[in-house]
């Protein structure tokens, strides 16, 4: 089993098995990377942090080989980059579940925890892990910054929130103020995104830049 390092296990099953497509698909990978995590792939970072970052799902070759979130993939590469930037991580880059780093202030999860195929979850999956990320909220301390990596995680975090979707509009740097905190809209860090600057690495340090200056 893989060594996992500042992980998060509260409120979170890793043994899940609630969306049947999912969790064959997870049976096959492991037929066919048998070194690979292929498992619901927990939170990691502060227990006590104030920033929270969500992502959609595990990627094939990332967080579902290593066991950690935004580890071993591209999409992860700016990610830790800037929260190192930015005073959040220890070290620029994640490489493995047991390479030391450690995150401060602040932890990454995903809107659904298992690898979903072609990295393209469907409605009702979403909706079924919802609850675990309602759980990861409410653990949350006072005062904390949110920022959603994509569409689907922004609507994830307004449905574990109880918060009405037509209220919540996603767009890129938006702020939508909350009874505990605050939630930042950004557009995933995701190869396609950066590589055809729909997302590019000043307006993602502007978004972390901000939750820094609302830490504060």
């Amino acid at each position: 089993m893989l060594k996992m390092t500042n992980k998060i296990t509260n409120n979170f099953d890793p043994d899940c098995d609630q969306c049947p497509r999912l969790t064959q698909f997870l049976v096959d990978i492991r037929q066919q990377y048998p070194d690979y995590f292929s498992k619901p792939v927990p939170a990691f970072g502060d227990k006590n942090a104030r920033l929270c970052i969500v992502g959609l799902a595990p990627g094939m070759h990332g967080a579902n080989a290593t066991g950690r979130p935004f580890t071993g993939d591209h999409a992860g590469i700016l990610l830790y980059q800037t929260l190192h930037k930015y005073g959040f991580a220890s070290t620029a880059q994640s490489i493995s579940a047991d390479d030391g780093l450690k995150l401060l202030n602040c932890r990454i999860t995903n809107a659904v925890k298992c690898l979903p195929p072609q990295n393209k979850p469907v409605g009702a999956e979403v909706n079924t892990c919802n609850h675990w990320l309602t759980q990861e909220l409410k653990a949350l301390p006072e005062h904390y910054v949110l920022v959603a990596l994509g569409g689907i995680a922004h609507k994830a975090v307004i449905k574990a929130l109880g918060l009405k979707q037509s209220d919540y509009s996603f767009g890129h740097g938006v702020e939508h103020r909350l009874k505990r905190g605050v939630l930042i809209d950004c557009y995933h860090c995701s190869r396609y995104n950066t590589q055809t600057n729909r997302l590019t690495t000043a307006m993602f340090e502007k978004v972390f830049k901000r939750a820094q200056t609302l830490l504060k």
